[in-house]
């Protein structure tokens, strides 16, 4: 696959002098507090590009540059799957050994549920600055899809950025603005870009914004992640293959979380396709992505309105002058409920919550049942 010739962009030495080797990869003077108990023990700071099967890549200073690693989990053993380390996670290595004795603290971690039955939470990335979350122009838009991913990266903690990749699929530029200011719609807050990877289009506008972060890429597989992940390192460092024609899905490509290198600065996490995006604890993500939602939410009469019938409810009443898309609100009621269930099955005291609340909702039921037969008669 090759790819256009783009403008240079400036070297992260350009804009700033390093103080550390791994400067380029995020480290900080803040990285460095936290490091410093374990640099007393004789650690060496470093970040994993990459975990696989208890081993990960580590890239670690080597004089005034870095170079990777292999190293072993060693004490970096849990059962807890959200402290299981992951890509883009500080660790404090035992070089001599070959082994990650600790993992730093996250500043942010990307995290969905997984299919399991357990209901487990799965770390997609960890410590990432943006969540970048690729969406083809080759299908048709799908934004409730977007709003899901929304929902998770602003509740990691990190900036979200849609892209919708493959713009150059999309001839007419009236279009393309259609499709850009509906996507803005459902991403309130958040940046909205029509890149791609074969024209050149909009990659360098990406790049400065990522430039100098830790940025994760996020999407379905066929999304044309690995083309924008290339694009974005100014080289062939991940394998690219065609979608299907059918249906515009692709395969899958990457299948191991990667930490690249990007030409204009700062460092890229690659993930493999996603087919299920579970919502985990993201009351929060809810709230900022459905922010209007949450804004008419505060003017309703009853501060607990469910906005299914209640007098005085705001979010309906936009609903009826046509302020607020019913789509919209589907979506978020769609939301709402599968964050609920999943902190259901994982909160003893909230499943407790909501099991009075059925059996209230139940009773209530019943009694008007009852009313309407007695009527009747």
């Amino acid at each position: 696959m090759s790819f256009p010739s783009f403008p240079p962009l400036p070297s992260p030495s350009t804009l700033s002098a390093p103080s550390h080797p791994l400067s380029g990869h995020g480290w900080d003077a803040d990285w460095a507090a936290e490091f410093a108990p374990y640099a007393e023990r004789g650690l060496t700071p470093g970040r994993i590009a990459r975990v696989d099967r208890g081993r990960c890549d580590l890239v670690v200073p080597d004089g005034d540059t870095v170079r990777t690693v292999h190293a072993d989990t060693g004490l970096v053993t849990t059962g807890d799957p959200q402290r299981i380390m992951c890509t883009g996670d500080w660790a404090a290595a035992d070089l001599a050994q070959g082994f990650v004795r600790a993992l730093l603290p996250r500043r942010t971690a990307f995290v969905r549920s997984t299919s399991s039955k357990r209901s487990e939470a799965q770390i997609l990335a960890a410590n990432v600055t943006h969540a970048v979350i690729a969406v083809s122009l080759a299908v048709e838009l799908d934004l409730g899809r977007v709003e899901r991913f929304l929902t998770l990266a602003w509740e990691s903690g990190a900036a979200p950025l849609v892209v919708l990749t493959k713009a150059d699929l999309v001839a007419d530029p009236v279009v393309l603005g259609h499709l850009l200011d509906d996507t803005a719609v459902v991403a309130p807050g958040a940046q909205v870009l029509a890149v791609s990877a074969a024209t050149g289009e909009g990659v360098d506008v990406l790049a400065a914004a990522l430039s100098g972060g830790t940025a994760v890429l996020l999407g379905q597989s066929g999304a044309g992640k690995s083309t924008l992940a290339n694009a974005l390192a100014g080289a062939d460092v991940q394998n690219v293959h065609a979608t299907r024609d059918s249906d515009g899905k692709g395969r899958h490509t990457t299948t191991t979380r990667n930490l690249l290198t990007m030409r204009g600065g700062g460092v890229l996490i690659d993930t493999p396709g996603l087919r299920g995006v579970g919502l985990w604890d993201a009351d929060g993500g809810v709230a900022r992505t459905f922010a209007e939602i949450d804004a008419l939410a505060r003017e309703c009469r009853f501060h607990d309105c469910a906005h299914g019938g209640e007098p005085g409810c705001a979010v309906l009443a936009a609903l009826d002058s046509g302020e607020l898309p019913e789509r919209r609100l589907d979506s978020y009621r769609k939301l709402i409920r599968e964050n609920e269930w999943i902190a259901a099955r994982t909160d003893a005291r909230l499943r407790a919550e909501i099991r009075r609340d059925w059996k209230r909702k139940q009773a209530v039921g019943r009694h008007m049942a009852e009313r309407k037969r007695g009527s009747a008669r």
